[in-house]
């Protein structure tokens, strides 16, 4: 992951030696040679994935391409504002190391759990989440598009909000192979641990603006960027209102900077008429020009 980007670009390289650099580890060969278990433990994930966007994100940078406005998926947030300027992208990297420990270290293991439910009528999905509940945490997790919503909470209250989810006409509700329930009210704990760490890091203005997981809105200034980030702990990510938002700004266009092309795929359930490209390979940059 980001090797070929490395190899190719002496300014993406220069980024995986500030990640090993700050981490004190060799973060660079765990993304390019693995082993692939080592790579997904959260802790390592998490600053893995904010690496490898950076460097692709600096890679257009430096050819002249310039955002009119970021949003990140969860985790790519802490991207995003190292793109708009507000985070230092050692500080970042930092960040979400600790991130992915307090995530991982909030829930036991085998206590929460996420599932995905496709195709469940909007208008059906609070009913869903309350009847599952029976006095544990289910909630939205990521509100991705209109066909696709992920779930997490109490495993037990997550494998009955599949069942119900499915007889109310979801096409699919199904558990994912994820470590910790994101995004709920059970990541309450890392929440707070994450606190003074955020405390402690400079944030700076935006050099533009940023929509954001848990508000959907537009921020622009440094208090908003950190509260943000400590908001979207245990609060859904409202990708589907973050995009629509743009869209109602007259965005026609929209990069997904980084390995893989899930938010493309998700744009074209949200707003057809928006161009979605990606940027996370050398060979990218052609289908751009």
């Amino acid at each position: 992951m980001g090797k070929a980007l490395a190899e190719q670009y002496p300014a993406a390289r220069q980024i995986f030696e500030r990640a090993d650099d700050a981490l004190g580890f060799a973060l660079s060969r765990l993304c390019f040679e693995g082993p692939e278990e080592q790579l997904r433990l959260t802790e390592n994930t998490q600053p893995a994935l904010v690496t490898v966007s950076t460097a692709a994100y600096t890679v257009l940078r430096d050819a002249g391409w310039k955002p009119d406005y970021v949003a990140g998926h969860s985790l790519g947030e802490y991207s995003a504002l190292v793109a708009a300027g507000s985070l230092r992208f050692q500080d970042a990297v930092r960040l979400v190391r600790k991130r992915g420990r307090y995530m991982q270290t909030a829930v036991p293991e085998g206590v929460g759990a996420m599932a995905a439910l496709l195709k469940l009528p909007p208008e059906k999905l609070d009913g869903v989440l309350e009847q599952a509940a029976q006095g544990e945490v289910v909630g939205a997790a990521n509100l991705n598009s209109v066909d696709q919503v992920a779930i997490a909470g109490h495993t037990a209250a997550v494998q009955r909000a599949i069942g119900l989810a499915k007889a109310a006409g979801a096409r699919r509700a199904v558990l994912l192979p994820v470590s910790a329930p994101f995004h709920c009210a059970l990541m309450k704990p890392a929440q707070e641990r994450l606190r003074a760490d955020l405390e402690a890091i400079e944030f700076r203005d935006l050099t533009c603006p940023l929509v954001n997981n848990w508000q959907a809105r537009e921020i622009r200034y440094a208090a908003e960027a950190r509260e943000g980030l400590y908001q979207q702990v245990p609060n859904a990510v409202r990708w589907l209102d973050s995009m629509r938002y743009l869209a109602g700004q007259g965005v026609t266009r929209a990069i997904e900077v980084g390995p893989g092309t899930v938010l493309v795929g998700l744009l074209r359930g949200i707003d057809p008429p928006m161009q979605g490209l990606s940027f996370g390979e050398p060979g990218d940059f052609e289908k751009l020009i």
